[in-house]
């Protein structure tokens, strides 16, 4: 069947809630294996995938303000978060092709996603290129806009440039007359 990027998280570890906790070394193994991620729900296992996500692009194990960790929103690892809902979502759609609002949804975190590391790499390239590689992201910059040529659009550029041209040619001799008459005070002035 299809492969979900949450199937390389291993089925004992415990969900983010419970793994901190020091009474789960006491605690039975039934119990750790109801709070285990065998027995956990997506979102559950979305919640740890998105803490090892964060984990992998983090400077240092207390770093909570760098900007590939917070984002532009202040939300812990934005780029993990997205990076997890995107490639969710992109698995759903390969289960459900017909599903236009998850691929709308998917689209627009894309493009969030697209922004946000567009201006992590216009201000600091290295962390662009680290993050880009611990989330195995592969960026491409946006194509520069390019307006579609048609018939309509050229006939009406030459004829805005004919117009312009002749606009100056009437012009022209009102500003050599204008140019001559400041040319004359400036002389009557200057004697």
């Amino acid at each position: 069947d299809i492969s979900s990027h949450l199937d390389d998280l291993p089925p004992t570890v415990l969900k983010k809630d419970y793994a901190n906790l020091p009474i789960m070394n006491s605690v039975d193994d039934v119990v750790k294996r109801l709070l285990s991620l065998e027995m956990a729900s997506q979102k559950e296992k979305m919640k740890v995938k998105i803490q090892q996500l964060v984990e992998k692009v983090r400077r240092s194990p207390k770093d909570n303000g760098s900007f590939e960790v917070q984002g532009k929103l202040k939300r812990e690892g934005y780029f993990a978060i997205l990076t997890a809902r995107i490639r969710t979502l992109e698995e759903h759609l390969q289960r459900h092709p017909k599903d236009k609002k998850n691929r709308r949804c998917m689209l627009m975190e894309l493009d969030r996603r697209r922004k946000l590391l567009g201006y992590l790499r216009r201000v600091n390239y290295g962390t662009f290129e680290k993050t880009c590689k611990e989330l195995h992201i592969q960026y491409s910059p946006p194509q520069p806009y390019t307006r579609r040529v048609t018939k309509r659009w050229l006939v009406k550029k030459a004829l805005c440039i004919k117009v312009y041209q002749e606009k100056r040619k009437l012009k022209a001799g009102e500003r050599l007359k204008q140019r001559r008459q400041w040319q004359a005070r400036a002389r009557a002035a200057w004697e």
